[in-house]
């Protein structure tokens, strides 16, 4: 069975001498693994589209449980992303965030398509990297079943107030005055807050679309990153390659 999809490659395992094992994620199937055969030989037909971080359109063959990758046409290769190491670094990151909170054969095309918004934003450098960076951790949480309570403070209902921490297990926030569920919590400031509320409720193509004032930004991209840790419970290698390059 022949199926023209698109897809963005979110992981790229080399194979025997001249193949590779690819990790995508399509607009119709959800995540998948394909097999590219020949990719890494000169001149291959599928070869730029079996880089990682390359959007394209793909023509897959399934056979006895598998599909491997026939033709395929490059739509988007982020230029901008492979001329700079701590860019592809991070798009990296992007891409194993994807490829934890997406399922097999689960179509979730607001997932594919936060993931080619956040690498097209890098590449064409509209942002700081640091903001992406937030702004994509956070949305992803929310898209992917993490959506923290952001309204009012989660004990006493105070809609209002100065001292505001967020429960990085639990997802809520607290004011000063309440003590919380215990779990660990991380302070943010009126910025980054706000921030928060923007992102988690803005629409897709305005995502990006807020202002930030340095401080503030530092807090939340501390929080940010503190939340997908602690909600996903695990480290990431691409994260911590990332953080070895801008510290």
């Amino acid at each position: 069975m022949y199926k023209t999809t698109n897809g963005l490659v979110l992981r790229e395992t080399n194979y025997k001498e001249a193949d590779k094992i690819l990790t995508v994620l399509t607009e119709s199937d959800g995540k998948i693994t394909v097999s590219a055969k020949g990719t890494r030989r000169k001149g291959s037909r599928i070869g730029a589209a079996s880089q990682l971080l390359v959007y394209s359109e793909m023509t897959l063959f399934y056979y006895n449980g598998r599909w491997s990758l026939n033709e395929a046409n490059t739509k988007e290769l982020f230029p901008g992303i492979r001329n700079d190491i701590e860019l592809l670094a991070l798009g990296s990151y992007f891409a194993e965030l994807l490829e934890t909170v997406t399922d097999e054969d689960q179509p979730n095309p607001q997932l594919l398509s936060l993931g080619l918004n956040s690498l097209y934003a890098l590449s064409s450098a509209i942002r700081q990297k640091e903001f992406i960076k937030a702004a994509f951790e956070m949305r992803l949480m929310c898209l992917a079943g993490f959506e923290p309570l952001l309204d009012a403070c989660a004990e006493c209902g105070n809609e209002s107030f100065d001292s505001t921490r967020l429960d990085l297990h639990g997802g809520a926030i607290y004011c000063g005055a309440c003590t919380g569920a215990g779990g660990i919590t991380m302070p943010l400031c009126e910025g980054s807050l706000e921030a928060l509320r923007y992102i988690t409720s803005a629409e897709a193509k305005r995502l990006f679309s807020f202002t930030l004032g340095k401080d503030a930004l530092k807090r939340l991209s501390d929080v940010t990153e503190a939340y997908v840790l602690a909600q996903l419970e695990r480290g990431f290698r691409t994260l911590d390659f990332y953080k070895s390059l801008t510290t």
